[in-house]
């Protein structure tokens, strides 16, 4: 299948993926499932997401077919989950080739609607992604991105060389990046600790979301 190609002066179709098929290894629980203000991460970041374009897909593992939380919500399910991220990306791809994905990682609890409909107003069809750069290290930050559909076939090619990074391959296709809107809406939380000071922020705490920031890159 040959990836789509936009008629010029148009911009494709624009579906969501939020990301949720992480194994939150070193959360030690499902990260989806952890709490804020009594809301789970999940239905926090839904309610984002969706409310920006409501054409959203939670991006799953096979084995996460049966978990009655994700059944909740249409579902897209990952053809290789070794694959990380980019399979839930390429699994998007291949059931909806003609549209570009907003892809958002699931671990993401200050992400608000602001920040997304910022990266949708700098979108770029005419480049592979429009991503948002990290605010520590000023790299792609390709899990709250927009992926077009032009990105499928160079993706695949990635993946079949052996690399499954995202932003190894935003640093290597043309992307259009942005700077954020926010300083800490893209700061990840993949541990308990990194929970902790993120709840205490949200509860009107001192601590910082982030000692030292890891990116959403991947999604473990």
């Amino acid at each position: 299948m040959t990836s789509a190609q936009p008629t010029p002066g148009t911009a494709p179709p624009l579906a969501a993926l939020l990301l949720a098929g992480g194994r939150s290894r070193r959360m030690q629980r499902d990260k989806a499932l952890v709490e804020y203000d009594g809301e789970s991460q999940l239905a926090r970041a839904w309610r984002t997401v969706a409310g920006v374009v409501p054409d959203a897909y939670l991006s799953i593992r096979l084995d996460q077919a049966d978990d009655p939380v994700r059944a909740a919500y249409p579902r897209m399910v990952d053809r290789d989950a070794e694959l990380g991220p980019a399979a839930g990306l390429l699994a998007a791809f291949a059931t909806r080739p003609t549209h570009a994905w907003l892809v958002v990682a699931i671990d993401l609890p200050l992400l608000d609607r602001h920040t997304l409909e910022h990266l949708l107003a700098a979108r770029d069809p005419a480049k592979l992604a429009t991503a948002y750069t990290s605010t520590h290290d000023g790299l792609p930050e390709p899990l709250c991105a927009i992926w077009e559909p032009t990105a499928h076939a160079a993706l695949r090619s990635f993946v079949a060389g052996g690399r499954h990074c995202p932003r190894k391959f935003l640093l290597n296709h043309a992307a259009r990046l942005v700077p954020p809107a926010a300083t800490n809406a893209l700061d990840n939380v993949n541990t308990p600790e990194e929970y902790a000071a993120v709840r205490a922020r949200l509860a009107g705490g001192a601590a910082s979301p982030r000692a030292a920031a890891t990116s959403a890159t991947e999604n473990p």
